[in-house]
């Protein structure tokens, strides 16, 4: 038996957390929504919000990243009560990947059914330009092949079971319903699906894993959201992500390109407006069709 501490917190420390914040506010969260770098304005859409530091809430964990605030916020988005984190946990960080994903835990607890991911990511595939918006279809999992995987230790059957799909992880009528709703928005042009690669970071990736990547079939590369989700289907969440691609990964060595984190928020600030009305639009659509529900 690995020690508790190894692996994240138990479930009564992650109901503990629950109630705590159940007992703060009146509102009983359905969507649960991950605000990558740079995108933390899907959080200000939430209206009638009650609002936490991550520092104020027991067990959480706090970020450490410039361009995420730190915050879980509450609130409704057109009608439809949300939970939304505001920046999130990363493994470059230096925490243990269990502990970055408790949030999805929590999310859960609370009674969260669907969450939305959002990523900040560098393009792979040489048909993406930079301000694309990728609904993610897949993903590889770096870490994963080298063991660092958040259901790692003993099993919990309060939270899923000891060894869960992944075939199925992002939801295909999520991912149909936005490219309905992108289409109706006008977004097509920028609009992309692809497979998500996550690495451990902080260091951006050198031109021959991206060559490596890109051959492995990798549309996009980040540094968070594949843990969360593991975390989010284990516990029994439908999952819908995309990553925002804010930069062009360099593949050539005589490229005078560099990827560089200023440039991540920069794009994020150019597009968040249009990637705040997706995802609102897509949470009114999962209240009013059952076929979503």
């Amino acid at each position: 038996m690995f020690p508790e501490a190894a692996t994240g917190y138990s479930y009564e420390e992650c109901r503990a957390t629950a109630d705590w914040l159940l007992a703060q506010t009146a509102l009983r969260p359905l969507v649960g929504i991950v605000c990558g770098s740079g995108l933390g304005g899907l959080a200000e859409m939430l209206k009638d919000q009650v609002a936490f530091n991550y520092r104020d809430i027991p067990n959480f964990p706090q970020s450490t990243v410039h361009g995420h605030a730190g915050r879980l916020v509450f609130g409704t988005l057109k009608g439809k009560p949300c939970v939304c984190m505001q920046g999130r946990f990363h493994l470059y960080e230096g925490y243990p990947v269990q502990k970055i994903t408790l949030p999805m835990r929590i999310f859960r607890l609370l009674g969260v059914e669907t969450v939305i991911l959002t990523n900040a990511a560098g393009g792979l595939n040489q048909d993406y330009k930079v301000g694309d918006i990728m609904i993610i279809k897949d993903h590889i999992n770096m870490p994963g092949f080298a063991g660092n995987n958040p259901l790692a230790g003993p099993n919990d059957e309060r939270f899923g079971v000891r060894f869960p799909c992944m075939s199925d992880a992002y939801d295909r009528e999520l991912q149909q319903l936005a490219q309905d709703v992108g289409a109706e928005l006008g977004y097509s042009d920028f609009l992309r699906e692809g497979v998500y690669c996550v690495l451990g970071g902080p260091s951006f990736e050198t031109i021959a894993e991206c060559r490596m990547l890109h051959k492995l079939g990798a549309d996009a590369v980040g540094m968070s959201t594949v843990h969360e989700v593991i975390v989010a289907r284990h516990c029994g969440m439908r999952v819908f992500a995309l990553s925002l691609i804010t930069n062009q990964a360099v593949m050539d060595y005589d490229s005078e390109e560099k990827a560089n984190h200023e440039e991540v928020l920069q794009t994020g600030k150019q597009r968040t407006t249009q990637l705040e009305r997706l995802v609102s639009t897509m949470v009114t659509r999962i209240e009013h069709n059952n076929n979503y529900a």
